[in-house]
């Protein structure tokens, strides 16, 4: 399976759209998730992931594993021309998620609006990007590997589709698309069977790392060797994407100005908050249908239990990411009096790992808003209770949109307003992509 270049569609509702049984479709159940077949199954993934990596799921059990891993170093390829090339054959998976020929699944894939919550499908993406990276690596002669193949960027997922049903069989395929010396993208297309036909409903970008068995330092992997016209453009789109974050992170708002433009922008923004009835640069107003950007915000706490570890020890980072696009959809909600629908999720970075028993703090901020569309930022950290320092673990980019206008926001201080460019940022990218 071959991916052609991205192309963004909007959905026009994920989250938003309910249905009635009366109204579910009868024709959710495909040919090829019927009983027997030998495909794997969504559920399946971690526990073949814990076989890889020779993970237990009993939590003391786990632990010791994880330190008997240490002795798997020996495996390790001490440069990558030691490893056989791969193929992007090697590497495909596909994987099936029967919510219509296995009703009993459905429960934990439902919301209250009786559609589909999407935070459980980027759980399944996560996992499923980390398989497909490990089938990649995967030496035949190893009972386990000595890798540690962990999450370092969600790149781009793309809507494709208006709704997820959630009575329909769905199915997920990918394969690896581009290698580095120790960095592997994975993309991941997801299609729903309706109507008697399967559609696709987004495509996905992942970017994971390579590490050594206890997971503190970079491993080399296999090459991978593109097989004809359409592999050479698939890997060629992989280079361009790496040089493409590269170029945004020498840009990044956190490290250089804002252009010239958004100086222009920025300081018009002031202007028109500045109260004409007084000549002081403090005095300010709220322009006509607009929120400060301080009233925008939700915020939200989880205590990082075991029953959410990884196949390494750590939070899954999947569950990460769920809790951060349901704190950032509530926002979006109460921020605009209506439930908004998902248009892209981008530039989710992981910048350290979340350990067992930690207090992660979650603040999503509305940073920008452009007509019908709300840009939403997540930002994660976890709390050390004893030394009370707080360490950022992850940013989530979201792109959402509502039936109606929404009110715009309005910076105060300067840093909310490089919150405000780098919303802008983001959403002028997911629109560049629409077109």
């Amino acid at each position: 399976m071959m991916f052609s270049p991205r192309v963004l569609k909007s959905a026009s509702s994920l989250m938003c759209r309910g249905f009635s049984v009366g109204q579910m479709s009868r024709q959710g159940k495909a040919p090829d998730m019927s009983e027997g077949n030998a495909h794997l199954l969504v559920s399946n993934v971690r526990n073949r992931l814990r076989e890889i990596v020779g993970a237990s799921t009993n939590w003391k059990d786990h632990q010791q594993a994880l330190a008997e891993r240490a002795s798997l170093s020996q495996y390790l390829a001490q440069s990558q021309e030691e490893l056989p090339a791969k193929t992007m054959k090697d590497s495909e998976i596909e994987a099936h998620l029967p919510l219509g020929t296995r009703p009993e699944l459905r429960e934990k894939y439902l919301n209250f609006h009786n559609s589909v919550r999407f935070g459980r499908i980027l759980e399944d993406l996560d996992s499923l990007a980390v398989l497909i990276c490990y089938s990649h690596t995967w030496d035949k002669e190893l009972k386990k590997s000595p890798l540690s193949i962990v999450t370092a960027l969600v790149d781009k997922i793309d809507m494709r589709k208006h709704i997820i049903y959630p009575d329909c069989d769905i199915k997920f395929k990918g394969h690896v698309t581009w290698v580095g010396k120790t960095s592997i993208e994975a993309k991941m297309r997801m299609s729903q069977y309706h109507d008697g036909a399967y559609s696709d409903v987004l495509d996905a970008t992942f970017v994971m790392v390579a590490r050594d068995p206890e997971n503190k330092r970079a491993a080399f992997i296999n090459p991978l060797k593109p097989e004809g016209p359409e592999e050479e453009a698939i890997f060629q789109q992989g280079e361009i994407n790496k040089a493409r974050r590269v170029e945004l992170s020498t840009a990044s708002l956190l490290k250089v100005a804002p252009t010239a433009e958004e100086r222009t922008l920025v300081h018009n923004l002031f202007l028109n908050t500045l109260d004409t009835r007084t000549v002081s640069f403090r005095s300010r107003i709220l322009p006509p249908n607009s929120v400060w950007m301080e009233d925008a915000k939700m915020k939200g706490l989880e205590i990082c239990h075991p029953q959410e570890r990884n196949i390494f020890n750590r939070i899954f980072g999947g569950f990460l990411m769920r809790k951060a696009y349901e704190l950032g959809w509530a926002n979006a909600c109460a921020f605009a009096g209506c439930r908004p629908s998902l248009v892209a999720v981008d530039d989710i970075v992981f910048r350290k790992p979340v350990e067992i028993g930690s207090l992660l703090l979650l603040s999503s901020q509305v940073c920008y808003t452009e007509g019908t569309h709300i840009q939403v930022r997540v930002h994660t950290e976890v709390l050390d209770p004893l030394t009370r320092q707080h360490s950022t673990t992850n940013v989530f980019h979201f792109t959402l949109r509502v039936e109606k206008d929404v009110p715009a926001v309005v910076p105060q201080s300067y840093g909310e307003s490089m919150l405000y460019l780098d919303g802008k940022r983001h959403f002028d990218e997911t629109v560049k992509n629409q077109s």
